[in-house]
């Protein structure tokens, strides 16, 4: 029975780390974004420029400190380091991991954040934002940095496009990266500075205005992950009573 009840409680465990998998899936982040900035991503993206600024490298920069009175920096370096390693699974993710320096640099992939279906051309957007957290006693400093938009553009999946074409390679725009076999896909890198909100006159801006109201939720979505785990832990029992 012992054994039995230890087997259920790591299936429970496994369970709970794999939820934790990741900050937050596409999908569900869209449903987030449209609950707390409405679905109409134009006025959307308007709005939110209003109370941003770029960055004196022209990047989408967000940062906040998170008070933790009473806790170490030990404590919170083993709380955010348990965090960044259960939610970023890619071992390339952790660009920088100093315990004796109080910091931690995560930089992540969230793929397909908005898609456009233009006249010619078929547009996915992912970003790769960069999450650096300082840790001192009894306080953390996140900053979540995003400066371009990966775009992976198809040629032959805009409305125009012949049918034949746009069938065979829409479903190509979540190839992996690097995956050169469809010539019709192309990379390019927007800078977010150069697009819509920032820039009035785009021709890509029904595309950059769902990208920067997504990147905008991711933001808050990963503050809201780490003030959690700094303040409640991981799953919600790992503290020091055991």
């Amino acid at each position: 029975m012992r054994k039995a009840c230890l087997l259920l409680a790591a299936i429970l465990f496994c369970g709970t780390m794999s939820v934790k998998a990741q900050v937050m899936k596409t999908a569900d982040l869209e449903k987030y974004a449209k609950q707390k900035y409405g679905d109409k991503w134009l006025d959307a993206a308007k709005n939110l420029s209003e109370g941003l600024t770029l960055d004196k490298n022209e990047s989408l920069t967000y940062q906040q400190v998170i008070e933790a009175p009473g806790k170490t920096k030990q404590q919170l370096y083993i709380a955010l380091n348990y965090w960044v390693t259960a939610t970023f699974k890619d071992n390339s993710a952790i660009t920088l991991n100093d315990k004796d320096a109080g910091c931690i640099i995560v930089s992540s992939t969230i793929k397909n954040i908005a898609e456009h279906i233009g006249t010619i051309n078929k547009y996915s957007v992912s970003i790769t934002p960069v999450i650096r957290l300082d840790i001192k006693e009894g306080k953390i400093r996140i900053t979540y940095t995003v400066q371009t938009y990966d775009v992976l553009a198809d040629i032959s999946g805009g409305w125009l496009s012949p049918t034949d074409n746009a069938k065979k390679s829409y479903g190509d725009s979540k190839r992996k990266a690097d995956d050169k076999t469809n010539a019709n896909l192309y990379d390019e890198q927007w800078e977010i500075a150069k697009h819509y909100p920032f820039v009035e006159k785009d021709p890509q801006k029904r595309t950059c205005s769902k990208a920067l109201v997504m990147t905008h939720a991711y933001s808050n979505a990963i503050i809201d992950k780490v003030e959690e785990t700094i303040k409640n832990g991981l799953v919600g029992n790992d503290d020091d009573e055991w």
